[in-house]
């Protein structure tokens, strides 16, 4: 079986290789997944914010309770 990266190479190859109004079907069948849709969220989230500094998980509940 092939690698989980390998796969999604060769899926998202196919996938930019259809026609636009292809494509849109593909990312809208997508998209109305409930669980795809928080799926694709939580990872462009990630992807949009993995430049920036990390911290504790104890220094973030410090400020939290701090602004409760």
């Amino acid at each position: 079986m092939a690698k989980p990266e390998k796969l999604a190479e060769g899926f998202l190859m196919a996938i930019r290789s259809l026609p636009r109004r292809d494509r849109e079907l593909i990312l809208l069948g997508l998209v109305k997944d409930r669980n795809l849709r928080h799926d694709l969220i939580d990872l462009a989230t990630i992807e949009e914010r993995k430049k920036e500094p990390s911290r504790p998980f104890r220094d973030y509940l410090k400020d939290r309770k701090r602004q409760a």
